[in-house]
Formats: structure tokens, sequence, C-alpha cells
């Protein structure tokens, strides 16, 4: 299909699709009056391929800001007025994948993009000779004196004459451009993991659980205790001892028969009273804790409470792990607390059941392993492993006692054992024969993200720029956008959950998904589109058997039936070969452009092609 996602490695693919779009954009342009230019066109698709998420169609502020401000002072090479007009042709670009059903109803409204960047940002950062990349640097050059870039023997006389000291340029910038090049991270992003779409109860149930957490009744009792007067502190800054006896009460923490000279030897306490400091609940000053007034309304708010204290909450290592050991200032968890927990977190995220807690603490401890000078196999390494594996579930009981994370115990499910015999599992045959060992054990400690933490880490997901769909987001969504989107990002379970919501909403009908597949201009994306609603739909055999007849849908539904083996061969009436046949010379039309051909190492069925254009092959094997 025509797809608007593509991984790091499909290169061949995501070209292909990047020329089919620009082609379509530029022709949709000229037919209107638009300004639209094919260098600035290809690079705002490499700049969303290059990305953390990689979708071509979904465009926000950020993205925006991102191409105009970053992407093309870094990358682009174009005559100054094409790069000038930059702006004009990406705001035509997001109206053709408006108007053509192509973009994501997840991002920006194509209205309200418009302004993102103002000119005078925009000819600043254009301006800005530090923007650049090496290479820019050196092809802008030669393009602004005149070079033919596609004339290899031009360029080499360009060389030449930088040589030989014929071309004046800013050695100073030259200078700093390759000292950012190997001290400054470019526009250029590491793409994440997909994540699976997720559902969420409704907004009652949250506010209920979040009223239910036990850290959120503690932080607000906590700076309510402050309060506006303050408590008095001893001269190193600590509670004094009588008040942290009266907040082990207050707090129930479970604190009251332990001995201590300072609150800080009191656990729960300190975490407290950290956590709470983090959260901007309480403050000190001149001797005294005291509540913060601004937090006064949040306190008030559990849910807005609980949301606070998760933000803040990887920020609290130093008071979640163990004590230092041998001579170090922290843990080895300790110290990379604030970028394990996110991706700890971040792999419990969208798992169908619970997971046991082992497998996150064997890849948090090679993790550590590659900071760390440890001797292999020696007693530190025992002692430092025990350590990992104690601050990883200190940290589970904090999340679990707020209510982002639910722990559990029992046998570990066959899922979480079943790649560790793959020859290809990246864990190492040491660990995963360790890891297999301790799966094996009945009674395991076992986690999952609640419904609290699964929204709360959607927002941080969603704020790292990264796709975290949510079934019933696209309950209003334009069917050709929603039906493109399932037949992308979601597995069919979800996506008929999802049809199931969208078809719910009054006016909205499976008539109406219909001619958004009529009105597709990729034949390959229909195809794919009429597929979700086959596959979803209680009844898509019958529907599709009923479309073919259908003047622009038969071909399509056509094809569908014999691949699917629901329509002997042998019954295709002569129009119906004769539309199969029309229907293959589209698709090849589509693929090749103008020429017919398809493009280069294009493979029917292969790598990048979902196989369904029977015509097609049939055009080709006669």
């Amino acid at each position: 299909m025509t797809r608007t996602f593509f991984e790091p490695d499909e290169t061949d693919e995501f070209e292909a699709a990047a020329d089919l779009l620009t082609r379509r954009c530029l022709a949709w342009a000229d037919e209107r009056g638009l300004a639209a230019d094919e260098t600035v066109l290809a690079a705002a698709l490499e700049s969303r391929h290059r990305s953390r998420d990689g979708r071509l169609a979904y465009w926000d502020t950020e993205q925006v800001r991102r191409f105009l401000l970053e992407w093309v002072p870094h990358y682009v090479v174009a005559p100054r007025d094409i790069l000038e007009a930059a702006p004009e042709s990406l705001l035509t670009f997001l109206r053709y994948l408006d108007a053509s059903g192509l973009r994501d109803p997840r991002g920006t409204a194509v209205a309200d993009l418009s302004s993102a960047v103002t000119q005078a940002e925009y000819t600043a950062a254009l301006d800005d000779p530090l923007r650049q990349s090496v290479a820019k640097f050196w092809t802008q050059a030669a393009l602004d004196r005149g070079v033919d870039l596609e004339n290899r023997r031009a360029v080499e006389k360009f060389q030449r004459d930088v040589d030989a000291g014929r071309v004046t340029f800013d050695a100073e910038v030259l200078d700093r451009l390759v000292e950012a090049r190997f001290t400054q991270p470019g526009p250029d992003e590491e793409r994440a993991f997909a994540q699976p779409p997720i559902a969420l109860p409704p907004a009652t149930e949250l506010a209920e659980a979040a009223a239910r957490s036990e850290i959120v009744r503690q932080l607000a009792a906590l700076a309510d205790w402050a309060g506006a007067d303050g408590r008095p502190l001893t001269a190193s800054g600590n509670l004094r001892p009588a008040d942290a006896r009266e907040l082990v009460v207050l707090l129930e923490t479970g604190e009251e028969n332990l001995r201590f000279r300072s609150a800080v030897e009191l656990p729960r306490v300190n975490l407290l009273l950290t956590w709470a400091k983090k959260a901007r609940l309480i403050r000190t000053s001149k001797g005294r804790l005291y509540r913060v007034a601004k937090s006064v309304p949040l306190l008030r708010d559990p849910e807005a409470l609980l949301n606070r204290a998760f933000e803040v909450f990887f920020e609290l290592g130093s008071v979640v792990g163990a004590p230092a050991m041998w001579g170090s200032s922290s843990s080895m968890v300790v110290d990379s607390f604030e970028e394990l927990l996110p991706d700890v977190l971040n792999s419990m995220y969208g798992l169908p059941g619970p997971a046991p807690v082992v497998r996150f603490q064997e890849t948090v401890w090679l993790a550590c392993r590659q900071y760390y000078v440890i001797d292999a196999g020696g007693f530190q390494e025992e002692v430092w492993r025990r350590q990992v594996d104690r601050d990883l579930v200190a940290a589970f009981e904090a999340l679990s006692a707020l209510g982002a994370v639910e722990l559990s115990h029992g046998p570990a499910d066959e899922l979480y054992s079943s790649d560790l015999t793959e020859e290809d599992q990246p864990l190492g045959p040491e660990a995963a024969a360790r890891l297999l060992a301790r799966l094996a054990e009945p009674d395991l400690l076992l986690a999952r993200l609640t419904p609290l933490g699964l929204r709360a880490t959607r927002e941080r997901l969603l704020a790292d720029g990264r796709d975290a769909p949510l079934i019933g987001e696209l309950a209003t969504a334009p069917p050709a956008a929603l039906l493109g989107l399932l037949a992308q990002h979601y597995p069919p379970e979800a996506a008929a959950v999802e049809l199931s919501g969208w078809l719910a909403v009054p006016g909205q009908d499976v008539e109406t998904l219909l001619q958004a597949v009529r009105d597709c201009p990729f034949r390959t994306r229909a195809s794919a589109m009429l597929g979700v609603l086959t596959e979803v739909l209680p009844d898509g055999l019958s529907m599709l058997r009923s479309l073919r007849a259908d003047p622009v849908l038969g071909p399509l539904a056509l094809t569908a039936l014999l691949d699917g083996e629901d329509l002997p061969p042998e019954s295709l009436e002569d129009r119906e070969q004769l539309l199969l046949l029309a229907e293959g010379l589209l698709n090849l039309l589509e693929l090749g452009g103008p020429g017919g051909r398809p493009p280069a190492g294009h493979r029917h069925g292969g790598k990048g092609c979902d196989g369904s254009d029977r015509g097609c092959r049939r055009l080709w094997a006669s």
C-alpha cells in the first residue's frame, strides 16, 4: 500500500513512497496554482522519516519548527529563492496531505500550523551559517558559484579549485562547523520503538483510583502538616527528631520502631520529604519547612497531584536506591536512575499481562555493566548485582504505592521466556541461561502498569515525540485517515475496537468508510483500507462479495476475494478479467510514475509490496 510509515532500514520502500508523494503533491499544487518545490517536499518527507516516530503524515508545531528552523538550514541545498519559499512549499504539502486523506488527524490542524514559524524566525535561521552541516557548507558554496552538482567533472574541478586556494570561504565558520559535527547533535533523531495501542478506563475511574493512592494521601498530608507557618529545621536543615516521629505516625510509614538520630535515617519519611520537595509542594527557607502556597489547588486535586508526583519520580534515585557501596558516591542504579527507569516503564507499556520483575532486573543489570568496570565473577560483582536487583524492586514498590504499578506474585507467562532460546536473542547465552533458570521458579514477583501508570507513561512517550496510540482517540477522525491508520499501526483486535467506537458515533457508518475508499487517490492504499474493513467487520466477507459489481471498488474486491481464495479464478467473467488487468496497469503507473514501470528493485509480493495486486502479476506473466 501507499504507506506513510517505514522502518529506518526500509530505505528503498521509503524512497519509492517519497517519490510518489512528491510527484502527486506537485501535480496537485500545479492544478491549484500553489507554491511547491520538489527539493523542499522531498526534504520534508526525509525529515519526518529520520525522526523519533517516523510518521510522514504526522505534523504538529514542533515538527514544523524542527523542519524550518533546523532541517532546512542544516541539510537542504538549493538556490536562495527556493530556500526562502520553503515555508510556502511546506504549507502546500500539509494541505495536500489533508486533501488526499493522508494527514494523521492526531497532529495539529493545517490551519493552526500556518503561523507555527514566523518569517523573521525562519530568515534568521536560514542566514545563520552555524546551523548548516559541513556537507551543506561545501555543496551550497559550489551551487552558489554556478557548479552543476549533477556534473561529476564540474564538481571535481570545484574540489581542485578549493584545494588550490582559488575558492574563498570563511575558514572560521568551517572550523566551528567541524567542531559542532563531533560535539553537538544534529537534527536527526534516533528512531524509537513503536508502541502498541492501549485502552484506558473512563476518566471517572482514573480519578477514583488517583484518590486511593497512598503516596498522594501522604504527600498532601505532609504539605498540609508543614503549612503556611512552617516547621523548624535543625542547623543541618533536617527535621527535628520529635517532628520526624510525628510524621511517622501521621503518614503511617511503619517506621515507629526504628531508632534514629536524624530524619534522613528514616527511609520512608526521607523519601516523602524529597518527593514533596521535587514536586514543589514544600520548600525550605530561613531554617523552616513551608508548604508552597501555589501548591494548594494541586493538593486538593488527587489526579493532578499523582501526575506531578509521577513526573518527578525519576529524579528520586538517591532516596529510592540503596546506600552507596565500595566508595562510590551512589549505587549503580541511582547513577542512571533517570535513564534506566523510563526505559523499564516503556518496556512494560502495552504488555498483555503482568511481567516477571527478574526479566527487567536482568536487562537493567546488563545496562549497568556497560558503565562500570567490575571484576567478572568476583565477590564485588555478586554484591553489585544484588544491589541492582534490590534498587529496581524498591523503585517498583514506590510506584506501586503511588498507584502507577501493580505488584503480584506467581509464575511467569511463557511469553517472557519464549525468545530466550532463539539464536538472535539480544541478551547473550550466559544471561539467557541465567534468566531461563529464574523464570522457571513458581513464585516470582510480577509487575504491570496500572491504568494510571499507562496514562502517565503515555504522556511521557508523547512528550518524547513517540507514537502511542490510544483506543478511542480516532472516534471522530476523518474516515480515510481512520482506515489508513488502522491499516498501518493497529493489530486486528485493536483495529476492531477502534472501528467499533467510530461506527458508534451518530452519522458515521460503513457506507461513509466505503466512500472514503472510493475517493482514495492511491490504489494500493485503497486496497489496504478495504482490507481493514473486510478483516475487522463481522460481515466483512459478505460486504466484499457485495462490492464485486461496484464500478470503483469492484477490482479491489475481486482482488481481495481471489487472494483470500474466496473466489475461484475460473468463475471470473471476461469483464472482470479486464477490470483486473486495468487495476494492474493502475498499480504499475502508481508505483513507477508516468513511465509506468515499477521502481528499481521492486518485486511484487516482496518487501514493500502488499502482494494483493494479482492483476498486475497476471500482466507480467502474460
